[in-house]
């Protein structure tokens, strides 16, 4: 197969990794209902919460006011908090409500949320409960995207993770991809993998419940996300492999990816080559146009999606930038430990959040680019450093060859719109 560009001499996975436990800066979990309900087409998200998380998910999804999506919000009131209701009577009241008015409900997750958890209400009964009742023409699972429990992306990871316990068995020889990716980058892949000669893939999660996978000891499976951690672990117990490899992002991520699956599945290096030549030239020639802003600029990641490693090996090996520091809420070395490898030697990799310390380790570094989340970027802004919202990187397309100079492209806009505005200003 095409050789990658050599990793360096010594890269992160042996660097001492600051651990810090302090104050966090992050969104919830129920955030990662924004993109799920637009993937799984068949299912309902349903959080037991308050008004607060109700608002929260109507503001990060730009619903109107007229729309129907597939998500909503059980509201927990004063009685229900202060236990002087049954709430499993009004939960079952509500989900029965739901599906009469709903028949094209297939799936229905029970989420929690920070009062449920709060108040101790067990959704995993009430979905068990639930399941029974409606069973087969709707089933209900249960997981937590409360802000207690979780941080901004492992929403998505305790929705899948709360799948695959019930997946069907199977013994077929086959490659899972779990994550969820827009439909347009999952054709992309869907594509590459089918011209390698790699079948049957099957990805979690499905577009709707009657594609939902099957799974077994002959399962492989790759990762499209970092932060599945959890879900990670469910398949492992379910017997599937995991092919460990580099995130998908940019052309050297998409073809180190792809090549550790083409290795498992006995790829040649001729056919290999010749599917991923062409789009790895197209990946190339987009990076080129793009990246030049970010050639010999430095950067900073503060924790908050997990995408953070392979964020910055992507921007120091294939954009030419520096990394100060990368932070990441929780380091999986089984899923990061690939792009650790490629990452060179020199950043602070830190796991966890002290916001003030890390608020001042940013503030000494004035790094050209400050990667963190909507509560401290407009703070920085008026300090004059110029920020990049990370949850900008989990709602665009990122992944994939096609993707990669929009990846870039995403960096490289502040950096631009910082060098007009002192062009502008010395005028």
């Amino acid at each position: 197969m095409t050789e990658l560009a050599p990793p360096p001499v010594t890269g992160c996975r042996g660097a001492p990794i600051l651990k810090e436990r302090g104050q966090r800066e992050v969104f919830c979990g129920l955030t990662g209902i924004v993109w799920l309900h637009r993937k799984m087409q068949d299912a309902f998200f349903l959080v037991v919460g308050s008004r607060t998380c109700a608002h929260l998910l109507q503001s990060a999804a730009g619903v109107m006011i007229f729309a129907e999506p597939r998500f909503g919000t059980a509201i927990l009131e004063e009685t229900d908090l202060a236990g002087l209701a049954d709430a499993h009577e009004e939960l079952d009241r509500e989900v029965a409500r739901l599906l009469s008015r709903r028949p094209d409900i297939r799936q229905l997750f029970l989420v929690g949320s920070c009062p449920s958890e709060v108040i101790k209400l067990d959704l995993s009964k009430a979905a068990e409960r639930l399941s029974a009742q409606y069973a087969p023409r709707v089933r209900v699972l249960n997981f937590s995207g409360s802000g207690i429990e979780t941080t901004f992306t492992q929403g998505e990871d305790a929705c899948l993770a709360s799948m695959v316990p019930v997946l069907t068995e199977t013994q077929e020889r086959q490659l899972l991809v779990a994550g969820a990716l827009p439909d347009v980058v999952e054709d992309q892949m869907l594509d590459l993998l089918e011209a390698l000669g790699i079948g049957p893939v099957v990805t979690l999660p499905a577009r709707s419940a009657e594609r939902d996978p099957a799974i077994g000891p002959n399962t492989v499976f790759a990762l499209a996300q970092p932060f599945l951690g959890d879900t990670h672990a469910a398949l492992t117990r379910r017997g599937a492999h995991h092919i460990a490899a580099p995130m998908p992002f940019g052309e050297e991520g998409t073809t180190a990816w792809l090549a550790a699956i083409a290795r498992e599945f006995g790829v040649s290096e001729e056919r290999f080559d010749a599917v991923t030549e062409a789009p790895r030239a197209r990946a190339r020639q987009a990076l080129a146009r793009v990246s030049e802003p970010l050639k010999g600029r430095s950067v900073f990641f503060f924790p908050d999606s997990q995408l953070e490693v392979p964020l910055a090996r992507f921007l120091t090996r294939e954009c030419g930038m520096e990394a100060v520091e990368v932070g990441s809420p929780f380091l999986h070395e089984a899923i990061v430990g690939p792009d650790l490898d490629l990452l060179p030697a020199g950043p602070q990799i830190s796991e966890g959040q002290d916001v003030d310390r890390q608020l001042d380790r940013a503030r000494a570094a004035r790094a050209d680019l400050t990667v963190c989340g909507l509560g401290l970027a407009n703070p920085l802004e008026a300090e004059g450093l110029t920020t990049k919202w990370a949850i900008e990187l989990v709602f665009t397309p990122v992944h994939f060859y096609e993707q990669a100079g929009d990846l870039a492209g995403l960096f490289a806009r502040p950096l631009r719109r910082r060098d007009a505005l002192r062009l502008e200003a010395a005028e």
